[in-house]
């Protein structure tokens, strides 16, 4: 078994997620006693969001790559960020340390496109909606279509994650204004929906909307448990 390599805290709240399915899914697949080989860093989560909030794309950056040298240290075969905002700076990590990187997008667009759909409400940060470097995996390497919600309902999605899902806050009201943005996407062709942030999984599960969804969290999770027993 290789050791994955994961970098944690952004945030920690769905990081938690990833132990847990990383380790169950090893579990399962090998039975008795396994578990996952695991090396992980976890960062303090505002050494990384703040800078990249203020435009400072290099200084996030670092804070990542430390993060990647320090697990690689530890014995990382390959490596995951469990993010899917953060997980921009994989080819930073790659270039730095080596290792291979498996990026959250490619998790979850090789997932839909297996699914046979095409179309798809695509949910997270802003960076992750608005920017190149989530939606241009899922359409040149997978074929699809992303849909993002207007400016409001964008800022809706954003405003949520970070005041409420990164700090732990589920909110009723808060399930039901996505569970509109996800619905109205739908009626206007979605065919599925791709939780492209891990905390919105702590939010949004499947029985809450009509049409399929992704969890990045578990899809990412699965990818690496793939690797590490290839």
């Amino acid at each position: 078994m290789k050791t994955i390599g994961v970098i944690a805290g952004v945030s920690w709240e769905s990081s938690i997620d990833y132990y847990r399915i990383l380790n169950e899914e090893v579990s399962r697949r090998l039975g008795g006693l396994h578990s996952a080989r695991i090396a992980m860093y976890s960062v303090d989560f505002e050494d990384v969001e703040g800078p990249l909030s203020a435009g400072r794309r290099d200084e996030a950056a670092a804070t990542i790559v430390e993060a990647g040298k320090s697990i690689q240290s530890a014995g990382a075969d390959f490596f995951i960020i469990c993010s899917n905002t953060m997980g921009m700076f994989t080819p930073d990590v790659e270039k730095a340390t080596g290792m291979k990187g498996i990026f959250i997008a490619d998790a979850v667009g090789k997932a839909i496109k297996e699914k046979g759909m095409k179309k798809v409400a695509l949910l997270g940060t802003r960076f992750t909606m608005e920017e190149t470097f989530y939606r241009n995996v899922l359409v040149e390497r997978y074929g699809l279509e992303p849909m993002i919600p207007d400016d409001e309902g964008r800022k809706i999605v954003d405003d949520i994650i970070w005041h409420e899902l990164c700090l732990g806050i589920i909110k009723d009201e808060s399930r039901e204004k996505y569970v509109r943005i996800i619905e109205d996407l739908a009626k206007k062709g979605a065919e599925c929906a791709a939780l492209s942030c891990t905390e919105i999984p702590l939010l949004i599960q499947q029985e809450h909307v009509s049409i399929p969804v992704f969890d990045s969290t578990l899809l990412h999770s699965l990818a690496a448990v793939d690797l590490a027993l290839a």
